[in-house]
């Protein structure tokens, strides 16, 4: 009877370790689950503030602005347009 006593408290000490360390586990899990979906949302926030700028970026005005400015690009006239003709017989 001493024997099965001795072995049911063992049994009852390892399962409570071991009830302890799962707890401790799935605690230490949720707070990387939190972190990870805090990281989560700042970058969702982050892409949603370069999709935002990336749209202010592409802008039809600031890009003739652009072309005006850096390219040295001038709007299409019928004065400036040059016509290119191909001869015939001649091989494109």
């Amino acid at each position: 009877m001493i024997r099965l006593n001795l072995v049911l408290t063992l049994a009852v000490l390892g399962s409570a370790i071991y009830l302890v360390h799962v707890q401790y586990e799935s605690r230490r899990l949720y707070v990387e689950l939190e972190k990870a979906g805090a990281q989560a949302r700042k970058l969702e926030i982050a892409h949603e503030s370069l999709q935002a700028e990336k749209r202010a970026q592409a802008t039809p005005l600031r890009v003739e602005k652009i072309a005006k400015e850096t390219l040295q690009m001038r709007t299409v006239t019928p004065a400036i347009t040059h016509y290119v003709t191909v001869k015939e017989g001649a091989k494109p």
